[in-house]
């Protein structure tokens, strides 16, 4: 369902991902989780991303979730809020599943209509900030016949958000 109601997004971009990218160093330091391990192996640039990255903080729904740049503002998406977003994601290998990036524009969608990694990931962002995701099946498609298994990996920019309340 993600895919289907995030097939509308981005702007332009000269190159857009096809890959994971490696973290990018955060202006300030995130709280770290004890269970969260570093990832050492490396294929190529990349890591398999098949666990969080150091800095990452793992959440007890199983969600891990690292800001990559920090946003403005203290305001939070809600559950019922519609929101714009950049967003690109991957499977554990490194595999590009979907990409408002590529498509050239952002996607708008509530966010109660999406995974529930999304509804939670997306809740602890504010406005300007890129986070990313480490969604685990259980908070991802949970095994749905078309649609992305296991771990997946999404990097997403939170560009607004509107109170649906």
């Amino acid at each position: 369902m993600l895919l289907l109601v995030l097939a509308t997004a981005c702007f332009n971009k000269p190159h857009p991902p096809t890959q994971l990218p490696p973290p990018m160093p955060s202006a300030a330091p995130v709280q770290q989780a004890p269970a969260v391990q570093v990832q050492q192996t490396r294929v190529g640039n990349i890591a398999p991303f098949t666990q969080p990255t150091l800095g990452a903080e793992l959440l007890p729904s199983g969600l891990a979730y690292q800001v990559l740049t920090w946003g403005r503002g203290n305001v939070h998406p809600d559950a019922n809020d519609k929101v714009t977003v950049h967003y690109s994601g991957w499977l554990a290998d490194g595999t590009l599943v979907d990409s408002s990036v590529n498509r050239g524009r952002p996607a708008t969608f509530a966010l109660n209509q999406v995974i529930p990694g999304w509804t939670e990931g997306v809740q602890l962002m504010v406005v300007g900030e890129t986070a990313r995701f480490w969604i685990p099946e259980s908070l991802g498609y949970k095994g749905r016949p078309g649609m992305p298994n296991g771990l997946t990996v999404w990097d997403v920019e939170l560009i607004s958000m509107e109170s649906m309340d």
